[in-house]
């Protein structure tokens, strides 16, 4: 584990977040046309604070959020210490940008994406600290070249730090956002990583700046193409099935929402990633040859878009 003294570091990595926050809004804010961005500037009991930045009711985009924080404490919380018990007792630093997008058409899809810094402090013993984020796609009436377009992007802001890192954090975003009560994937993926510091400080800080940087181009590109498209009742009904996964993945799974929760952070931030209408039918089968069959059976698991060569 990487040791250094990151407190110097940690003024740039907030600096950067929060214009990654304003460039990602005001990106948004074009895209849509209608809605702008409310900022709910908030303050931490404990410790910190941040910036919630919340669009709703536009024209492209039904509800889109975009988060801001740094918050620290006297104690790491549970779910941060599950996969690392050596950092149990103590003291913590943590800030991230974090967002998830819910469009208006059924066509374009649901995305997330978060880029996030942590310093864990014990008196007597060195600092440890990481960078972790990425990005994921959750389509619900997917086109395989958006697929391709956005992992030819998540592997180009990787690959400029070694031809390792697009397979391997691919492969972890796969593994991370499925769903194992339903044995499917929460949508076609894209790039996870979390304790990085191996390369030390400035190159896992380039790294994570790149990903970050990345998602705009990853995902505008297929908001302007599918935005337009004609669409029903049943599209809709269909999305808001399928937005269903996304609050069972974020309740259950996601340790971002849990580490939100256990360290007393804001509730309405942190759960800012609900979906604003959503519904659950027992036992939906698709229509066996249908557009919604085809989600099942292509793309709700693991696979090689860019069809790499071994």
């Amino acid at each position: 584990m990487a040791q250094t003294q990151p407190h110097e570091h940690l003024t740039a990595v907030q600096q950067f977040l929060q214009q990654l926050q304003n460039s990602i809004c005001s990106s948004l804010e074009r895209a849509d046309g209608k809605a702008q961005f409310v900022e709910d500037a908030w303050q931490r009991a404990e410790g910190g604070g941040g910036k919630s930045r919340v669009l709703t009711g536009g024209a492209v985009f039904e509800q889109a959020g975009v988060n801001y924080s740094h918050v620290f404490g006297a104690n790491m919380p549970a779910s941060a210490t599950a996969h690392r018990p050596e950092l149990a007792g103590r003291s913590f630093n943590a800030c991230g940008v974090s967002l998830v997008i819910h469009p208006n058409n059924p066509y374009v899809p649901t995305t997330h994406a978060n880029v996030r810094f942590f310093i864990a402090e014990k008196e007597g013993e060195a600092p440890v600290w990481w960078f972790g984020g990425g990005f994921d796609l959750t389509p619900f009436y997917p086109f395989e070249e958006d697929v391709v377009h956005w992992h030819q992007t998540a592997k180009a802001a990787v690959d400029p730090f070694g031809e390792q890192y697009y397979p391997a954090y691919k492969k972890w975003c796969d593994d991370y956002f499925y769903l194992k009560h339903r044995n499917e994937t929460r949508g076609v993926g894209g790039l996870f990583f979390d304790d990085l510091n191996q390369p030390g400080f400035d190159t896992s800080f380039a790294l994570m700046r790149s990903v970050g940087e990345a998602f705009i181009p990853a995902y505008l590109p297929i908001v302007e193409k599918r935005k337009v498209t004609p669409f029903g009742e049943r599209e809709r009904q269909f999305q808001l099935y399928r937005r269903g996964r996304y609050v069972e993945f974020n309740l259950v799974y996601d340790r971002g929402t849990l580490f939100g929760l256990q360290s007393g952070g804001r509730t309405e931030s942190i759960l800012m990633s609900m979906p604003p209408l959503v519904r659950w039918q027992y036992g939906y089968q698709p229509e066996t040859g249908s557009a919604e069959a085809q989600l099942y059976q292509r793309y709700l698991k693991p696979q090689d878009w860019l069809k790499l060569e071994p």
